[in-house]
């Protein structure tokens, strides 16, 4: 069977292989249409075999799927570093050149003036007031002196994500911010464009979009915290944007630049003597003492905003920590917080940025790991505070997701432990990254104990709704609390111990659970107690007397065989032994559950079930008149009183750690019954 299934495959494999001659010759081999369905049979046989392996394979090649997504999206920041660096060594070149042909500047500036014609300051500022006209909203654009128009023209915006084309829009470019307005398609007059958006050109960086067709003539204007593409009518218009944009963002560093130089005081005052001896010397001229002319200085805001768009967010704040480094003990100047103002704005968007990629509304996969990058440079930037509350946050959203996303099937006990091994591997993952993320921010970590309580909280919501909400058996409660108590004690490796909050936010259920069953099992035995009629037990098999023997020494009840008589027959009533098991389980399932705080409602449920059966026994002494019948009920009597209550009393104290006093008082007082069974009096 294996040789024809390989024969086949190979077959099927073969370059040369023709479906139409294949089963042109299959029908003519086979005999009739049973050949045909084994035939079907094999081929289906052996395509669930390769669907299985292609499944495997996908399996396997997994995390080398997910590493390849991240690379690409490495590499797609990596081009965007790359394309401002080569608009970098094109500025560079371009400086170059023009200092090398710096005899040929007037021709030079000829040609210019050729190509594009120069015009007063008035006239351009009179034009910018013309085409402003025609925007609505934009009327305090002229309010700043000085500003006048360098370039304009029509776009198409396109949607960054899916490349859809969003509107039409109208750019102007002035000398020191580009205005976007967009188009009125009904409207009449002269207001043909509505206001967008301004840019200071230092805020945002141009890149070029490669062309890729239908993607073709668009640029990209990076700014935080977004970026937006345009489409030029062709690349000749494209060419233009991209170069008059760098020329006029260049011509705006180099005038800012002039004017910090030529900077003089216009009134130099005379330094005075004082008398005071107090007085300390100031320097006056702390302007000249703080160089501020290093080309990284002065082209720091522009860096960090390229920074800030590629979201090279360790590379911004090196740079910050480099400025900090370099003007932390110099005397602050004019030119210094005039500086210090752009970089702070900076600052204010990096921070929003970072605080963005820890906002829970972002992807919640990777684990806690994936808020390391995020959490790590907010608390270089001094925001250890924020960086604690938004992780937290973060993490609380992906343990609510989890929880939701668990899938309600099978036995209960199989939910629980799948509930419990997805939080509780979520708490200490989460603890582990938290001590490493703020192993330098020990206030923090009280911060971290709250929100454990928080979380503990939903994994509680979650487990009390399964398991007790929907009525299950107070041994499988037992089993699912155990469980969740084991997972709680492992958290304690890490320092943290979570057991009494656990146990605090369970005790009502579990106090509701006991209540419950023991109601169930008083109600139980009272309807068995109604039709006693003190027969001895004919377990009519071996068998299943062995088997009443080891259940009874499960219980801890090792002096059962005394009980039992000649073949299958047991001394005792159906009813006495039908409540001893019943009994024992719910001591058993109780110490399961058992914590300080349901002590008294542990020992109370025990005392009313043991009460009922000790009352039913002293009342069938005090009512029955037959002598047979009468030892029969002292011997259950002296079952329960002998044997059965001592097993309960020290199964208690072993598994509470302190004595059962109740049911102690319980056991003495009912003796009367065995020493004077004829004695009218009531335990009740």
């Amino acid at each position: 069977m294996a040789d024809t299934g390989n024969r086949l495959r190979n077959l099927l494999e073969s370059p040369n292989f023709e479906p139409q001659s294949y089963v042109k010759q299959l029908s003519q081999q086979s005999d009739g249409d049973r050949d045909l369905q084994e035939h079907r049979q094999k081929i289906q046989t052996l395509a669930d075999e390769t669907a299985q392996n292609l499944k495997k394979n996908v399996y396997k090649n997994y995390r080398q799927f997910i590493e390849t997504a991240k690379e690409i999206s490495y590499l797609e920041s990596e081009m965007y570093q790359l394309s401002h660096i080569l608009t970098e060594q094109k500025s560079i070149m371009e400086s170059i050149t023009q200092s090398l042909l710096s005899s040929d500047k007037d021709e030079t500036a000829k040609e210019m003036l050729a190509a594009f014609p120069k015009e007063s300051e008035e006239v351009k500022q009179r034009t910018l007031t013309t085409l402003l006209e025609k925007v609505e909203g934009c009327k305090n654009i002229m309010e700043t002196p000085g500003r006048y128009l360098v370039y304009n023209g029509d776009l198409l915006e396109y949607d960054a994500d899916n490349m859809s084309q969003i509107q039409k829009v109208h750019a102007f470019l002035m000398n020191d911010c580009l205005l976007i307005a967009t188009w009125l398609a009904n409207r009449r007059g002269a207001v043909k464009y509505k206001y967008n958006a301004l840019y200071d050109l230092e805020s945002f960086a141009v890149v070029n979009v490669k062309d890729n067709p239908p993607m073709k003539d668009m640029f990209k204007i990076l700014m935080f915290p977004e970026s937006r593409i345009f489409k030029a009518e062709n690349s000749k218009i494209k060419k233009e944007w991209l170069e008059i944009l760098e020329e006029t963002k260049k011509n705006k560093v180099a005038k800012d630049k002039n004017k910090k130089v030529e900077e003089v005081p216009t009134s130099p005052v005379r330094q005075e003597v004082s008398t005071n001896p107090f007085d300390k010397d100031e320097p006056l001229d702390s302007e000249e003492l703080v160089d501020l002319s290093p080309e990284w200085i002065q082209e720091l805001p522009e860096d960090l905003d390229v920074c800030i768009a590629q979201r090279d967010f360790e590379g911004a704040v090196d740079l910050l920590d480099k400025l900090n480094e370099y003007l932390k003990e110099q005397p602050v100047s004019p030119r210094v917080k005039e500086l210090r103002v752009k970089v702070d704005e900076r600052v204010r968007q990096l921070t929003e940025v970072l605080v963005f990629e820890l906002s829970p509304d972002r992807s919640l996969r990777g684990g806690p790991k994936a808020t390391r990058r995020a959490v790590s440079q907010l608390i270089r930037l001094g925001q250890s505070t924020k960086a604690c509350d938004l992780f937290l946050k973060n993490r609380a959203a992906a343990v609510r997701t989890a929880i939701r996303q668990l899938r309600i099937e099978g036995a209960t006990l199989l939910y629980i432990q799948k509930l419990c091994n997805i939080f509780f591997t979520s708490l200490l993952e989460t603890a582990r990254e938290f001590e490493m993320d703020f192993a330098g921010n020990t206030g923090c970590y009280s911060a971290f104990v709250v929100w454990s309580r928080s979380v503990m909280k939903v994994f509680v919501d979650a487990f009390s709704k399964q398991v007790f909400d929907s009525k299950e058996s107070l041994s499988t409660a037992a089993e699912c609390v155990k469980f969740a108590s084991e997972h709680c004690k492992q958290l304690s490796e890490i320092g943290l111990d979570l057991t009494f909050i656990l146990q605090t936010l369970l005790v009502r259920d579990i106090r509701e659970a006991l209540q419950s069953q023991k109601d169930i099992i008083i109600e139980a035995t009272k309807h068995r107690n109604s039709e006693e009629m003190w027969r001895r037990m004919n377990l009519m098999t071996p068998e299943a007397l062995a088997k009443l023997k080891d259940e009874m020494r499960s219980c801890g009840i090792s002096s059962f065989d005394q009980y039992t008589g000649e073949d299958c027959w047991v001394n005792l009533s159906y009813t006495v032994v039908a409540f001893t098991k019943q009994m024992m389980a719910f001591l058993e399932e109780g110490l399961k559950l058992y914590f300080p705080e349901l002590h008294m409602v542990f020992l109370e449920s025990l005392r009313e079930i043991i009460l009922v059966a000790v009352q039913h026994v002293d009342y069938s002494l005090r009512c029955e008149q037959e002598t047979e019948k009468k030892a029969f009920i002292l011997q259950n009597a002296s079952f329960l009183h002998e044997t059965v209550l001592p097993v309960v009393e020290r199964r208690f104290e072993e598994g509470v750690g302190k004595p059962a006093k109740q049911l102690q008082d319980l056991r003495k007082s009912s003796r009367s019954v065995r020493v004077n069974p004829d004695s009218t009096t009531s335990l009740v």
